[in-house]
């Protein structure tokens, strides 16, 4: 396929998918706004219907495409189906843009006030696709530079997830879940989702992405990841496994003991012979577990979870509210 044609397929979709939104927010977001006396915001809702129709269209992925593959080929039997249902809530409420209403009323206000402050001043937008001549008017090109940029934030982003003691005690919640599937990736505590998507905000700000790739991009590495995290006996092989994160390769991040716990050099490895760390941080591309010494490509598909909710009965929660309270508790050293 050649250069045009991938050009015309993504002006396709995106004049497709454009129409959509502004269908819905016609139909149903516009009226509910001005019901709620939300006028002053309607271009803000415009973006919000944006991010709602990226979810539904995930989720109906996920339940066409994912599920079946999961049933086809189990990593192994699902055994506790309430923990399910709630990373199910967890997905909604990320997916269908609830979460990012909560950053809309909070965070996104200070960092659009910080930089346009910054602009007043004399500080100019700067386009990471304008750096190379040619790349901003091709699409396709400009998505991948500003996917493999990204990539390369979350991969140290998460590696700090694992590395700073209180930053773990939050994101431990993610790894407690013993059945894992292609629910679990939204499975975070709020603070945690909150502090990454801050921290993506600035990022998406100096690197000049559009809203529109911006959407796009977040929308792919979110079905990449709930892929990656199904209960799913599936690896890309020698090569594959090196170019694209497979959930193999994922799994064994989430192995008990094996993918957030490093072992002390010169000590057997034991429970007090580990520290945080671990193994396979890539959430695309597994380039940056190898080019930084992280990668473990062991044909292996372990049990998840947390070593101490095995060994020493460390609770992490039954329910939405139950995991984040203890999480706040852990925080503070109280759990």
């Amino acid at each position: 396929m050649g250069d045009h044609a991938v050009n015309s397929l993504v002006d396709n979709f995106v004049d497709l998918f454009t129409t959509a939104q502004l269908w819905l927010f016609e139909l149903v977001i516009q009226p509910a706004m001005f019901a709620l006396g939300l006028a002053s915001v309607l271009e803000d809702g415009y973006d919000a219907t944006g991010w709602l129709l990226v979810g539904l269209l995930q989720l109906v992925v996920l339940i066409a495409v994912i599920g079946p593959l999961q049933r086809w080929r189990p990593v192994e039997p699902v055994t506790n189906r309430a923990t399910i249902r709630t990373d199910m809530l967890y997905t909604v409420l990320h997916r269908l843009g609830l979460f990012r209403l909560v950053l809309f009323f909070s965070t996104v206000p200070l960092f659009d006030e910080l930089f346009g402050r910054l602009r007043v001043a004399g500080w100019e937008t700067f386009h990471l696709d304008a750096i190379l001549p040619g790349v901003s008017d091709v699409p396709i090109v400009s998505f991948v530079l500003y996917l493999v940029v990204i990539d390369f934030f979350n991969y140290w982003v998460h590696r700090g997830q694992h590395q700073f003691g209180w930053w773990w005690r939050l994101h431990a919640l993610h790894h407690a879940q013993r059945q894992m599937t292609m629910w679990s990736d939204n499975r975070n505590h709020l603070l945690d989702d909150l502090l990454r998507d801050a921290l993506m905000v600035v990022l998406a700000q100096l690197i000049g992405i559009a809203p529109g790739q911006f959407v796009a991009v977040t929308a792919f590495t979110q079905l990449s990841e709930s892929f990656q995290h199904a209960n799913l006996r599936v690896w890309f092989g020698r090569i594959g496994e090196r170019l694209w994160v497979s959930p193999r390769f994922h799994r064994l991040h989430h192995a008990i003991g094996t993918g957030h716990e490093s072992p002390v050099k010169g000590e057997a490895t034991s429970l007090g012979a580990v520290r945080l760390g671990g193994a396979n941080f890539g959430v695309l591309l597994p380039w940056w577990d190898v080019l930084f010494g992280t990668a473990n490509f062991e044909h292996r598909f372990d049990p998840t979870g947390v070593r101490d909710q095995v060994e020493q009965g460390r609770d992490y929660g039954r329910g939405f509210w139950n995991q984040q309270w203890l999480g706040l508790k852990r925080l503070m050293g109280r759990a």
